[in-house]
């Protein structure tokens, strides 16, 4: 089989390339992938699991976490950000981070996403686009929320997002340069944000990590900028596109919205089968830093290693009947929050919150919600997106 698993037009016109992917769970689940240069393929969900608990063996640092080449200049910045780190250092700045996002302050959000929901949805009426008129505002009114920042500034933070992830989308930006313009409008945006709020404390997340922690530690400027900056997207394009993703797979899977439509509470555990099905992120790069076995196979020190979410997430050996999407599925050990170890999400319990909350008000308010065109994805092989899905509420 001819195997090609980050061809960007590939994800725009079908998504992950599932088939491909099965082939090499079965017959090379750790594949040297031809390419520029060229990596490991990580498909299983057992060595995915490895490589994501082994942060000594696999590092975010060494050459970042993303699979794009990054220049030389730009990594030392780059490393600022936790996502680039690997312990102690990413340790250290995840617990300065944590004190946001603790389930207590989680679970107080609950009601205020009810809220965003129902107001979402007294607005749609007729045909609409599902993701620009309730996926992709649900997680900006929340991220204002946390950051305390005013609701008209969504559409910055919309706009800033999609120029960075969707670089290779001509829907969102022309070029690399622009993705990293808008990279530094987010910079002088939190930067703002940092000034109004150690002039102005608030009850929110900005200043909690503006102020020291019971060590006395606290964010430095570049720091506090680059955390904005992974929230705006991270908190951002993992709930939008596991949003849009899921109400695609409902369309897709109509015996399951009936399901849903039926008994709302399922939507606890249909979150998860939607964060499983869709992965809305679908890799990570590590670097190896040493020679070691994987799989089988022998990598080397500094080889690059690229692990699969979407495929890992269908891996028959942990899910029984993995291509089916079962919105009860009980026990569900999906990875689309990450592997585990260090950089396991830290707005997961977030995410869910806001999945489970709003695909109950879609069940109990719009049973007849019905699609009326066709999906477009995003081109884009680390995010799998949907740019468009045309719905009608009848």
């Amino acid at each position: 089989m001819q195997i090609n698993l980050v061809d960007r037009d590939h994800y725009a016109t079908t998504g992950p390339p599932h088939e491909q992917l099965a082939w090499l769970r079965a017959n090379s689940p750790v594949h040297w992938h031809e390419g520029e240069p060229g990596f490991w393929a990580v498909t299983r969900h057992e060595d995915v699991v490895h490589v994501s608990r082994h942060s000594d063996l696999f590092s975010s640092a060494r050459r970042l976490a993303l699979f794009d080449e990054v220049p030389e200049e730009q990594i030392a910045l780059q490393r600022l950000m936790m996502l680039n780190q690997d312990p102690p250092e990413h340790t250290k700045r995840r617990s300065l981070v944590n004190r946001g996002f603790t389930p207590r302050t989680i679970g107080a959000l609950e009601q205020h996403i009810r809220d965003i929901c129902d107001d979402l949805l007294d607005k749609c009426t007729g045909e609409i686009d599902f993701v620009t008129e309730v996926a992709a505002p649900l997680p900006l009114y929340v991220i204002c929320e946390l950051l305390g920042a005013p609701v008209a500034d969504r559409d910055k933070l919309f706009s800033w997002s999609n120029r960075m992830i969707g670089s290779q989308d001509p829907d969102y930006a022309s070029s690399p340069e622009d993705a990293s313009a808008a990279a530094m409008e987010v910079y002088s945006y939190a930067g703002q944000l940092a000034t109004q709020r150690r002039a102005h404390p608030k009850d929110d997340i900005v200043t909690k990590l503006l102020q020291p922690d019971e060590n006395g530690a606290t964010l430095d400027e570049s720091e506090f900028e680059l955390f904005v900056l992974l929230l705006s997207v991270a908190g951002n394009e993992t709930t939008r596109n596991a949003a849009s993703g899921g109400m695609l797979t409902f369309f897709e899977h109509p015996d399951q919205w009936e399901r849903l439509v039926a008994d709302p509470t399922l939507a606890a555990t249909a979150a998860d089968e939607i964060v499983r099905w869709v992965s809305p992120v679908n890799l990570f790069r590590r670097t190896s830093t040493t020679d070691q076995l994987l799989g089988g196979r022998q990598i080397r020190a500094d080889d690059k290693v690229v692990v699969f979410y979407s495929s890992a997430n269908r891996d028959s050996a942990v899910f029984p009947d993995p291509d089916v999407f079962d919105i009860a599925r009980n026990p569900n050990p999906h990875i689309g929050f990450g592997g585990g170890g260090a950089h396991f999400c830290l707005g997961n319990h977030l995410a869910k919150l806001e999945l489970r909350v709003l695909f109950e008000h879609l069940a109990r308010r719009h049973p007849r919600l019905r699609q009326s065109g066709p999906a477009r994805r995003l081109r884009s092989n680390f995010i799998n997106g949907i740019k468009e899905l045309p719905v009608t509420i009848g």
